[in-house]
C-alpha cells in the first residue's frame, strides 16, 4: 500500500510540476486550455482522495477493492472534471488567477501528505484492518490498528535491506506480512491470496522442528504449552500420521504447496517439518479456521512488515495487542 501512496503522490508532484511549467510560459491562458487544465486536476485530486479513503483510511490488506467503489470513485471523479471544465471555460482573468491558485495549493498539500505518509507507512507505522475470523479472541474481524514496521528494524524502500534492528523476532509475537506467494498462479486455501497480507501468530523460529498432534503444535519434540489466547472446538479430531517420505513432505511444504495435496487434513496432523534458514512458522489463535504455515509453508523474513501493535477501532477495543 505504500508503494501505491507514493506513487499517487508521485503523480500529483509531476503535474504540479507540468502546471507551473505552463503556466509560467502563459500556456493555459486561453479559456479552453485552462478549462481542460481545470478538469483535469478536479478529476486527479478526486481520484486520489478516494484512493485514500479506499486504501489508506480503511487499513487495505491487499485484498481487490470492490468494483462499485471504484465505479463510484471514477463518477465522481468525473462529474467534478466535468464541472471544472465548464466553469473553468467562463472564468476571466482574475478568476483564473484564483482558481490556480487554490488549485495549486490544493496538489501542493495532497503530494505532500502523500509523501509524509508513505515515508510513515514505508519506515514506522502502518495502518490494518482484520480481514478475517483467524486470530479470535485476540484479534477480532473489522479491528482496525497500527502496525509497528521499526519493531523489527527498518527497510530500505522496494529492497529487501535491512538496518537498525535491535528487537528480534521472537515465538509469540504477532506479525503482518505479505502472504508468501511467488505469483498470482499460486492457489493456496482456497484462491490467489498473492499480493495480501496476512496477520498470525509466531509459533516456532528458523531450525526449528515442528508438528501439529491432535490440532496442536509441537516444536522441537515437546508440545506447546497451551496459552489464553489460543482456541480450539470441540470437533473431532483426524489421527496423527508421520508422511511417509519426510524429505518430499518437508520440500512441497517449503513450496507453499502442501495444502494442494491434503488439503484441511493438516488442520489436525501435520509435519514434522524443519523451519528454514531466514523463515518463521505461523498460525492464527484460532486454531481450526486458521489459513496458516500448517497449510501454505513458512514465512520468508523479508515478507515480514511489521509487528501488531496497537488496536485504535472500535473505541471499546482499544489498546495495546499481546
Amino acid at each position: 500500500m505504500e508503494q501505491r501512496l507514493f506513487i499517487a503522490a508521485c503523480v500529483m508532484y509531476a503535474f504540479t510540476l507540468v502546471t507551473r511549467y505552463l503556466n509560467k510560459r502563459k500556456k493555459l491562458t486561453a479559456a479552453q486550455s485552462f478549462a481542460r487544465w481545470h478538469a483535469s486536476f478536479l478529476f486527479l485530486i478526486i481520484l486520489c482522495a478516494a484512493y485514500l479513503l479506499l486504501f489508506v483510511m480503511g487499513g487495505g490488506t491487499g485484498e481487490p477493492v470492490g468494483m462499485g467503489k471504484i465505479v463510484a470513485s471514477l463518477v465522481l471523479a468525473a462529474a467534478c472534471a466535468v464541472y471544472g471544465y465548464h466553469s473553468g471555460r467562463k472564468a476571466n482573468a482574475k478568476k483564473q488567477e484564483s482558481l490556480m491558485k487554490a488549485d495549486l495549493e490544493w496538489s501542493n498539500t495532497v503530494y505532500f501528505a502523500g509523501f509524509v505518509a508513505s515515508i510513515v507507512m514505508f519506515f514506522f507505522i502502518q495502518a490494518f484492518k482484520i480481514p478475517s475470523a483467524s486470530m479470535h479472541n485476540t484479534l477480532l474481524e473489522g479491528d482496525h490498528l497500527f502496525v509497528n514496521k521499526a519493531a523489527y528494524g527498518f527497510r530500505i524502500p522496494l529492497t529487501n535491506i535491512r538496518f537498525g534492528e535491535t528487537t528480534p523476532i521472537q515465538p509469540g509475537d504477532i506479525i503482518v506480512f505479505q502472504f508468501p506467494a511467488k505469483d498470482r498462479t499460486q492457489q493456496n486455501c482456497g484462491g490467489s491470496q498473492y499480493g495480501k497480507d496476512f496477520v498470525k501468530r509466531v509459533i516456532a523460529m528458523p531450525g526449528d522442528t515442528v508438528q501439529v498432534v491432535d490440532g496442536r503444535p509441537w516444536v522441537n519434540g515437546k508440545p506447546l504449552p497451551q496459552q489464553p489466547y489460543e482456541l480450539y472446538e470441540a470437533v473431532e479430531r483426524m489421527p496423527y500420521e508421520a508422511p511417509d517420505d519426510p524429505e518430499q513432505y518437508q520440500q512441497v511444504w517449503q513450496e507453499h504447496q502442501l495444502d494442494n495435496y491434503l488439503g484441511f487434513y493438516l488442520r489436525d496432523s501435520f509435519g514434522p517439518v524443519t523451519v528454514p534458514e531466514n523463515t518463521y512458522f505461523v498460525m492464527g489463535d484460532n486454531r481450526d479456521n486458521s489459513c496458516d504455515s500448517r497449510f501454505w509453508g513458512p514465512v520468508p523474513r523479508e515478507n515480514i512488515k511489521g509487528k501488531a501493535w496497537f488496536i485504535h477501532w472500535p473505541p471499546s477495543r482499544m489498546g495495546l495487542i499481546k
